[in-house]
């Protein structure tokens, strides 16, 4: 495997012993998961192959790119005679963000054409190992969905041959067809569509179009009649409905009235019945009935909007609030990393292509027991554990990196999900309503496409996702899943927020299901497209893959023509490709041409009818709800260890919370940060500059054992308890909007199946009218089946409020002495249940409440939950009995100021400095409780990592800042770089703004070799003018290959750039900063500690990943350890500071005589503390196991000012549930340096 010198360039880099996390990692699951006792050891090298590079430019990115000397070994040849070795890489067409940030990285130092680069990961099994366990461990590796065994040969060449296609065929002989021949038909091609809908077709190519169509025009209308896109399920015509349950007899009565209400009742008779009808029913009723006065509405449908008036700067303005809900449990049962991670980048682009700023996220997922073993896992699946922790890995890998705070993550369990995983995100966005232009397309428009580029992966997407599965089908559907490119959707949520951009666009629609042929076909009546246009990632697709990839961070946009030209203006200046594809047609057909054919001509009218229409009958059958009565608990710690109570805080950790410095309650609250949040609220994503109080609250609610007994209560109970979480955040229930996520299985020709999704329906169309709270928009899943095995019935109901910031409440116990009370309702009525809640509300007006929960598996769980965060007892006063640990939904449980007489409201107890809680007989000490609480899922989702048990000292230094500037400026000017993947840039340039300095925003543009140029060059100049640079947070480059920072590092030690950052630092005395990922890039670049730009060595510090081997976001406490830098000249040493963290890489490593050095030298700026003040190597305190406790450090002048924590990420009245001081007075500082 010698490469050194070959045309091709290959080396392998390992860990160094210690630093080696995931080896370790993967072995202890290869002994305790996948049994294979005898396997002692494994090495893990990542492999990367480079080609169109000189020798020299290799030699340098191995020390710069490929590795860093500091954490790597590296070597250009593994020769292994001891250990069984192979190698992993990604199927062809599938998206490596490793291969390809290597690449950008390599570019951004050549400023020459990127090269080529292809990765893989070996592995090498030490051990006395049988076939079996050899077979076992790669099927636990290798997903043949997404990756393969790669070869262990060094290739002649990277470049791909791929197969040039001129013609797409023509399905000859079609429209004779008979029955049969139309069944092989539609099992050959695997088509998504029944047999009705291909006879539908071909009657229409028959009677319609007089000749066979190609396959192109197959595959398009097979995507636009999925269930996924047009919602066959939903909009089948129920022809005969029996229902033998009483409660749903009379649920459907009202929903027949409703009808009437609606439509008339002569157009009530006409009009079928479908579950689409019922699931929209309740909006338009209540919107005939005048209750929906905040509702959006417009022929473009991007996501469920609302207006909300916001006080921004002093001045009221009307904004759009949009959120959306979205799954990808196909994708994401099949290929979790990457079904997950387009879950929530599809989501996001709803709301997007609305041209509002998405800037929350929120996470339900269903799994079976994570707990089991590989041998407990079904033949055809994999292991629930390895698809919890891989999806949790992608969702949350793109969330972060695309800069969206994941405000609530929730999993819930049942074994019916073995079937098939449910991944469900939801976001909420805003912008301003003037940013919203919407004009219906006219001939002569323009379709401009906008950001990625179209490749293989996700063809067959939508129609995928629309099937039932069985062993077969797993192993068939690689191009099925698509793959998430975040930092390239970052640049369209920039672009989009610019009003100048948003106000060209007529209309727009993201590229989720469906790709061309849905994107663009949806955009008006009348369409050319010009399928040559669109730019691939690779040559050889023809015309049908085209037409119908799914590849991600796309949009088509329509604009004037006469506005395309500025608009694709734009788009370069955000570094993304954007080019003309398609024209608006006077004649309403959609046209496709490649090399010069027309491969696809549909009349539109056709495309419309959706298909065949289908019928079908339904049964309710009556249920039996005892069940639903009876105590869930025998008793506390029975309680607190249930898998459907435990802690998730291993899983929701690992979600940045609060990036966009809009956050107003964190996941988990208290000063122990250990209650977790029912609901998530932030502020309206106002630009820098600007300020606003208007926030708003999203909750969701969900109980699959309750859906499992009875449909129709568990739907209504789950829009109760929704709409109760944003009650018990503070929210005006009247207020409310909803979004309703439906899940279900296959529901085939079985009229009792049909009965399922129609009760449901039926359930959250009764909460709708009594609550008058609209779902306004929602997604259904219609395909939950695995052989014979089906999901739960789901209908998860998402629910959200606008509110002041200050107003938000959160749920852990405040103070001591304080009563406790139940808020109920005095009869079983929706208006009782609401006069209580009225009663509430005032009294959070008053000011009089101070926690709440929305109780869901108890009273008991309620108070146990509560008392975690700030470790306060409590102890009953109401004999409960088994009640305590009853499931209800609609009741809150709160902490009040005062004792209160309201109808429908108890007195439970009374918060006690003693941390026990006591109910009557039963009692347990909070500590206990915690501890069983977390135990449950702690294998799954760990909490706990190795930590150095030395003892750590806390730092003081005494020594001032002694620096000062050559020039004293008014307004000093801080330029803050943005590379593909930083996400911080925003909350910075608010943060200088707010202290009293001028931000510049500046993109790295790296689309061409020109484009690298450019940006040195003028990057440079501004560095000239300006007194400080700012390197922000993000994923530069996705924190690849293998590493951050490497794409800044690359930039910044370009010649140029590195003399103007000298001059300004040597000559002009100014300053510099970075946080988080610009942390990363000074430590790598040399600034901190030695206040230079230099090539680092093994001898030098760095920063390394977390010892818990995942992200980590929460807030910790720093101390302030030296004031000599100018950055720290406001603060006192021994000064204790929240604040937010949100990284994977940020554990500081140093040898014991440089910590020394540093410490003498007061370059150790603040340091990780508990909430005594003490420095500490605790997890909970000191997040990635940093040396010393190490948080940020300086140069030797203090002048440079590296740090971990998000100190740019402060405002009032966020993280209101974690008390403390979070200003530490940086920005102020270093502003007040130059006056």
């Amino acid at each position: 495997m010698e490469g050194k010198y070959r045309m091709v360039y290959r080396i392998f880099v390992e860990k160094k012993a210690g630093l080696d996390n995931e080896a370790k990692g993967l072995l202890n699951e290869a002994k305790n998961l996948l049994g294979i006792e005898n396997l002692n050891d494994i090495r893990l090298f990542n492999r990367y192959d480079a080609e169109n590079i000189t020798g020299e430019l290799f030699d340098y990115a191995v020390k710069t790119v490929f590795s860093e000397p500091q954490l790597d070994n590296v070597s250009y040849s593994v020769d292994i005679t001891d250990a069984y070795v192979f190698a992993v890489e990604a199927l062809p067409g599938q998206f490596d963000q490793r291969a390809d940030s290597a690449a950008q990285c390599i570019q951004i130092i050549s400023q020459g054409e990127r090269p080529l680069i292809r990765t893989a990961k070996v592995y090498a099994l030490y051990g006395t190992l049988t076939d079996a366990d050899i077979a076992a461990f790669k099927n636990y590796v290798i997903n043949a969905v997404e990756s393969r065994e790669a070869t262990l040969d060094l290739p002649e060449t990277l470049a791909v041959e791929y197969a040039a296609p001129e013609t797409v065929a023509t399905v000859e002989g079609f429209i004779t067809m008979d029955e049969s021949a139309l069944a092989t038909l539609l099992d050959d091609k695997g088509l998504a569509m029944d047999l009705d809908d291909l006879k539908f077709l071909q009657a229409y190519f028959r009677d319609t179009e007089h000749r066979d169509p190609t396959i192109t025009e197959i595959r398009v209308v097979d995507t636009y009649w999925s269930d996924h896109c047009r919602h066959t399920t939903f909009s089948t015509h129920l022809d005969n409905v029996r229902i033998d349950d009483p409660a749903v007899q009379e649920a459907y009565e009202r929903y027949l009235a409703a009808r009437v209400e609606v439509y008339g009742e002569e157009k009530a008779a006409a009009r079928p019945q479908t579950l689409m009808d019922i699931a929209t029913i309740g909006t338009k009723t209540l919107k005939k009935r005048g209750l929906l006065p905040e509702l959006d509405e417009s022929e473009e449908i991007n996501a469920c909007s609302i207006h909300v008036t916001a006080t921004v700067n002093g001045e009221e303005q009307d904004w759009l609030l949009m959120f959306k809900n979205e799954t990808h449990n196909h994708p994401t049962e099949i290929e979790p990393f990457g079904g997950a991670a387009t879950c929530i980048g599809g989501c996001i682009r709803d709301p997007l292509s609305g041209r509002a700023y998405v800037h929350q996220a929120m996470r339900v997922t269903g799994a079976g027991d994570p707990r089991k073993t590989i041998a407990e896992t079904l033949e055809g699946k994999l292991p629930q554990r390895k698809i919890c922790q891989t999806a949790a890995a992608g969702y949350s890998s793109y969330g972060n990196q695309i800069g969206l705070a994941t405000g609530h993550v929730a999993e819930i369990y049942h074994e019916g999900f073995v079937a098939k995983r449910l991944e469900c995100g939801a976001v909420v966005a805003a912008a301003p309503a003037y940013n919203v232009r919407r004009e219906r397309p006219a001939p002569g428009d323009v379709i401009v496409l906008l950001g990625g580029r179209t490749g293989r992966d996700g063809i067959g997407g939508a129609t995928g996702s629309s099937k039932s599965h069985n062993m077969k089908s797993l192993t068939t559907m690689a191009s099925e899943v698509q793959k998430g490119n975040a930092p390239e959707e970052r640049k369209i949520q920039r672009l989009f927020r610019n009003a100048e951009v948003t106000r060209l666009i007529k209309r727009c629609n993201d590229f989720g299901a469906g790709g061309v042929s849905v994107a663009i076909g949806e955009l008006a009546p009348g369409l050319q497209i010009d399928l040559d246009a669109v730019r691939k990632k690779y040559e050889g697709l023809d015309g049908t893959e085209i037409a119908i990839s799914e590849s991600q961070e796309r949009m088509a946009v329509v604009v004037a023509a006469e506005d395309a030209d500025k608009f694709i203006a734009f788009a370069q200046e955000e570094n993304l490709e954007a080019y003309r594809v398609a024209v608006v047609t006077e004649e309403e057909r959609m046209v496709m041409k490649w090399k010069g054919n027309i491969i696809a001509n549909l009349s539109r009218a056709f495309l419309d009818t959706n298909g065949a229409v289908k019928h079908m009958d339904v049964t309710v059958t009556e249920k039996d709800l005892s069940v639903l009565s009876k105590a869930m608990y025998g008793s506390l710690r029975e309680m607190a260890a249930d898998l459907r109570t435990a802690s998730q805080r291993g899983l929701v950790e690992r979600f940045d919370s609060t990036i966009g410095a809009g956050s107003v309650i964190m996941p988990y609250g208290g000063k122990r940060q250990m209650t977790p949040a029912q609901s998530m609220a932030a502020v309206l994503p106002v630009l820098p500059g600007q300020e606003t109080d208007q926030a708003s609250v999203f909750s969701w609610g969900c109980d699959p054992d309750h859906l499992s007994v009875d449909p129709y209560t568990g739907a209504h109970a789950a829009i109760y308890n929704s709409v109760a979480k944003l009650v018990a955040a503070g929210c005006d229930y009247k207020l409310a909007y909803l979004t309703l996520q439906e899940f279900f299985e296959r529901l085939k020709t079985e009229p009792e199946r049909w009965g399922k999704p129609f009760a449901a329906l039926l359930g959250a169309l009764d909460a709708q009218l009594e609550l008058s709270a609209a779902a306004i928009g929602g997604k259904d899943s219609m395909s939950g089946t695995f052989l014979d095995l089906d999901v739960p019935p789901i209908l998860i109901s998402f629910a959200i409020a606008p509110i002041k910031k200050q107003d938000v409440i959160s749920p852990e116990f405040k103070e001591v002495n304080h009563p406790v009370y139940l808020f109920g309702a005095t009869d079983e009525t929706a208006e009782s249940l609401k006069a209580t809640w009225e009663a509430f509300h005032g009294l959070c007006q008053e000011g009089k409440v101070k926690a709440a929960w929305a109780v869901e598996h108890g009273i008991g769980e309620a108070v146990m939950k509560m008392s975690f965060g700030n470790n306060i007892g409590f102890t009953s006063s109401a004999d409960l009995k088994e009640n305590w640990h009853l499931g209800m939904w609609g009741f809150l449980v709160a902490e009040l100021t005062e004792d209160v007489e309201i109808p429908g409201v108890m007195k439970l107890g009374t918060t006690t400095e003693e941390p026990v809680i006591k109910l009557g007989d039963d009692s347990a000490t909070v500590q206990e409780l915690y501890e069983l609480h977390t135990a449950t899922l702690e294998d799954v989702y760990p909490t706990k990592a190795k930590e150095d048990k030395g003892e750590i000292p806390t730092y003081s230094f005494e020594g001032k800042c002694e620096a000062s500037p050559a020039n004293k400026v008014n307004k000093p000017k801080v330029l803050i770089p943005v590379f593909p993947g930083t996400n911080c840039e925003y909350d910075s340039a608010r943060a200088v703004e707010k202290a009293g300095g001028e931000a510049e925003i500046f993109v790295i543009r790296n689309l061409t070799a020109e484009d690298v140029a450019r940006s040195v060059e003028n990057f440079s100049a501004k560095v000239r003018e300006s007194q400080i640079i700012f390197i922000p947070g993000g994923f530069s480059g996705g924190d690849e290959p293998d590493g951050s920072a490497k794409f800044i590092t690359a930039f910044f030690r370009n010649p140029a750039v590195k003399e103007a950052v000298t001059d300004l630092l040597d000559n002009r005395d100014g300053l510099m900063c970075g946080i988080c990922n610009g942390f990363q890039a000074l430590i790598k670049l040399g600034l901190v500690p030695y206040g230079k730009i230099i090539d680092t060595d093994e001898n030098c510090p760095t920063l390394t990943f977390n010892n818990i081997s995942r992200h980590q976001s929460r807030i910790v406490h720093t101390r302030i350890a030296s004031t000599k830098s100018p950055w720290l000249s406001l603060m006192n040493v021994g000064d204790v500071v929240n604040v937010p963290i949100s990284h994977g890489e940020g554990k500081f490593l140093a040898s014991p005589e440089l910590i020394a050095e540093l410490a003498a030298n007061g370059q150790i700026a603040t340091q990780y503390v508990d909430l005594d003040g003490n420095a500490t190597a605790d997890i909970n305190f000191n997040p990635n196991g940093s040396l010393c406790a190490i948080e940020g450090i300086t140069s030797p002048d203090g002048r440079v000012f590296g740090k971990m924590g998000h100190s740019e990420r402060i405002g009032d009245g966020l993280y209101k549930n974690v008390p403390g001081e979070y200003d530490i007075r940086m920005f102020e500082a270093a502003i007040k340096y130059f006056k």
